[in-house]
């Protein structure tokens, strides 16, 4: 980072201040996630913002290798207590939060103390993949689907806090002035909200946004996750984003909706393709199709998540596409007509929100840009429930069952030349490394063990 820029991120941080002072805001925090999906966080009071934005606060580099359980796993160079990185927070979006009064957040950046860019920071890899794709004349736009279970009282178990039909009506009711408060400081917080609804499980809650550019999608993820667990906090809930908080119900996922862009069309639609695909928009989409197995590490990255991953519960567990087929781990939605130029998108089903957003996001930018570059073509669409037919017509049309463990999701990852050389030989280690190690943390437990472990991390 060079020294004007710092001053530059420190007179915007100076000229911040008063306005923030207005709203009541004493401290800033700032946050990364890691890679078992969960925000790590360093503040610091008002005053300090412009030291803040000039020259981060100090975080240590094992935040890459810590457990969804905080346990940190040994590198393979053995410098794991060695090093300091800076924690850089994002102005631009910087918010006070409703929720948490006195507080205002902002997403951060790690940089190396020489001033250059941490090789693991998963948002600086994210802005490097959407500039990638940007050299090419494309751009995307993307949302997280935030899927969430709202528990009463502070018990480790899991007590729904409303009941009621999925999707109805009388839960609604049951959660009236929590989903008002809970809309209330999203919208106030500047999160564009789309909808907001019970879902199927009970005590289940899900919501959508606008799509954006992928960074600040990731960055909303997070804000939108940390704003629900803080409105829950209020009125006396626990709040789980967990893939699995009853072993015997269905769980919550993290779906992603992309769509390719150039030169202000949108390419999932207007084309000569199926429903509409352009070429282009039909090859991102099919590198990504490809690329599942190993994409899975990532986006469905902790054993818990393989709990959630069951046909003919919506997760997705087919390697297919079709349209507004909720049974194929790629969904195409081409909008109600009148809309496709704006609505057209594809959403990915089978992932979680123990992912890592950022680096989800750039694993699936890496794979839909490989898919341009190199031509893919999508296989026929699906238009049943792929669980309903008979093995040798899965197999006569290469529809396969997506890694039902980790374990074989983390295989094909490693096998994967190009999301390799996209996350880098570094941040790739960490990653592996960390999922081996929960691998190895669950290796002799129950499903029961491994929801009662995870149900309140996420």
């Amino acid at each position: 980072m060079e020294a004007t820029e710092r001053t530059s991120r420190a007179a915007r941080a100076e000229s911040l201040v008063p306005g923030l002072r207005e709203r009541g805001v004493v401290a800033v925090a700032t946050s990364i996630v890691d890679n078992s999906g969960i925000a790590r966080v360093k503040a610091v009071p008002l005053d300090r913002l412009p030291q803040l934005a000039a020259w981060g606060v100090g975080c240590p580099s094992v935040f890459d290798d810590f457990r969804l359980d905080d346990w940190i796993v040994a590198p393979l160079d053995h410098r794991g207590p060695v090093g300091d990185l800076r924690m850089v927070p994002d102005l631009r979006r910087l918010v006070p939060l409703v929720a948490q009064p006195g507080w205002a957040w902002a997403p951060g950046e790690r940089y190396r103390q020489d001033g250059e860019p941490h090789e693991k920071c998963s948002r600086l890899l994210l802005r490097r993949q959407v500039e990638a794709l940007a050299g090419r004349g494309f751009e995307v736009k993307a949302a997280f689907e935030i899927e969430w279970m709202v528990s009463r009282g502070d018990t480790e178990e899991f007590v729904p806090a409303v009941g009621g039909p999925a999707y109805g009506l009388s839960r609604l009711c049951g959660v009236s002035q929590y989903g008002l408060d809970v809309i209330d400081a999203l919208l106030r917080q500047g999160v564009r909200l789309e909808q907001f609804h019970p879902e199927y499980a009970a005590g289940q809650l899900e919501l959508s946004v606008q799509a954006e550019s992928p960074v600040d999608a990731a960055d909303t993820s997070v804000l939108v996750r940390n704003t629900i667990r803080a409105v829950g906090e209020l009125h006396g809930y626990r709040t789980s984003f967990a893939p699995k908080v009853d072993p015997s119900g269905l769980g919550n996922g993290g779906h992603v909706h992309l769509s390719l862009w150039c030169d202000g069309q949108n390419l999932m639609t207007g084309g000569s393709g199926k429903f509409g695909l352009t070429a282009a928009g039909a090859a991102f989409v099919g590198g990504i199709l490809g690329r599942l197995p190993a994409l899975m590490a990532i986006g469905a990255p902790s054993v818990a998540s393989y709990l959630r991953l069951l046909p003919s519960q919506w997760a997705g567990v087919f390697a297919c596409w079709g349209l507004e087929n909720r049974e194929a781990a790629v969904r195409m939605i081409t909008g109600p007509i009148g809309t496709g130029t704006r609505a057209a998108n594809v959403e990915v089903k089978c992932f979680d929100l123990t992912a890592n957003p950022y680096l989800l996001l750039s694993a699936l930018l890496a794979a839909g840009s490989a898919g341009v570059r190199e031509g893919v073509r999508l296989p026929d669409p699906v238009d049943v429930d792929p669980a309903a037919l008979p093995e040798e017509v899965l197999e006569k049309r290469g529809i396969r069952r997506l890694p039902t463990t980790l374990r074989d999701s983390v295989d094909a990852l490693a096998k994967d030349d190009s999301l390799r050389d996209a996350l880098g030989s570094l941040l790739l280690g960490s990653l592996l490394a960390v999922r081996e190690s929960e691998i190895e943390l669950f290796a002799n437990a129950s499903p029961d063990e491994v929801v009662r472990a995870t149900r309140w991390v996420h």
